[in-house]
């Protein structure tokens, strides 16, 4: 039962952060360094493809109509710029993975990420604000989103979600709610990729014997369910509010980490 309640929990915490401007790898790694105890590669993976899936399941629609209208202009030309977004992002994964430039996922570098973060969004938003509202998603967009996301990915804390949103936002795209669309849009066949290719690792290295399989899945529906409410929230919130909270509470996170946590560590 104390397992249980800590796979619950390590659920409901990926749900809530994978998509909002937070990072979900900081959180969890924080939190199974203050005791919910550190899970295995697939289990993790796992409840990642909870919330890539709850993101999907929210944009059926709009990604439906953009395949299936796929040859009108403005369809067509969006779509290649999820793609293009999506091609860096691989071609630089695939240098990032083969230099091995990463940082270490512990406690110091999240923090700062975080921190770090935090003022990038509220710079982001001071600009954002005086430009005039544009929701079109220019080529300049989609090259500089398939950069972000591969930031975020060597800074464990960064967010993908928000290096992504706010780079948009800085580029040309100052509309929020189109700004976080094509993040979210461009982030699915990136997650899925990115969640297959860890999990063939895993697989491969023979991790699928030891793992416990029922938290896995439990964890998987938890994040799912969560990751489905907090998005719904989030595209509501942003459509009247801006990311300013988020941007203090990665301050104040980030910076009580650093005075908690010995350096290094």
């Amino acid at each position: 039962m104390h397992d249980l309640i800590h796979v619950i929990l390590l659920g409901i915490i990926e749900g809530i952060t994978e998509f909002l401007p937070v990072s979900s790898t900081g959180h969890l790694l924080i939190a199974e360094s203050f005791g919910l105890g550190a899970r295995s590669d697939l289990f993790n993976v796992g409840i990642q493809a909870g919330a890539i899936l709850a993101i999907t399941l929210i944009y059926w629609k709009r990604i439906w109509d953009l395949l299936i209208h796929w040859q009108e202009p403005a369809n067509r030309a969006y779509l290649l710029k999820l793609l293009v977004a999506f091609l860096i992002t691989c071609v630089l994964g695939l240098v990032v993975t083969h230099y091995g430039f990463k940082l270490p996922e512990t406690i110091t570098p999240i923090a700062w990420a975080l921190l770090i973060g935090g003022f990038w969004i509220l710079g982001a938003e001071a600009v954002a604000a005086r430009q005039v509202d544009r929701s079109e998603v220019s080529w300049r967009v989609a090259i500089l989103v398939g950069v972000a996301q591969i930031i975020a990915g060597v800074f464990p804390g960064t967010s993908r979600s928000g290096a992504t949103i706010f780079t948009a936002m800085l580029a040309g795209t100052s509309n929020r709610p189109a700004a976080t669309e094509f993040s979210f849009l461009v982030g699915i066949p990136t997650m899925y990729a990115a969640t297959g290719y860890e999990l063939l690792k895993v697989l491969k290295a023979g991790g699928a014997a030891q793992e416990d399989w029922g938290a896995l899945i439990i964890g998987f529906a938890v994040s799912l369910v969560v990751a489905f409410v907090a998005v719904k929230w989030l595209l509501g919130y942003i459509r009247t509010h801006r990311f300013t909270w988020f941007a203090w509470y990665r301050i104040a996170l980030g910076a009580a980490l650093l005075l908690l946590v010995p350096a290094g560590a």
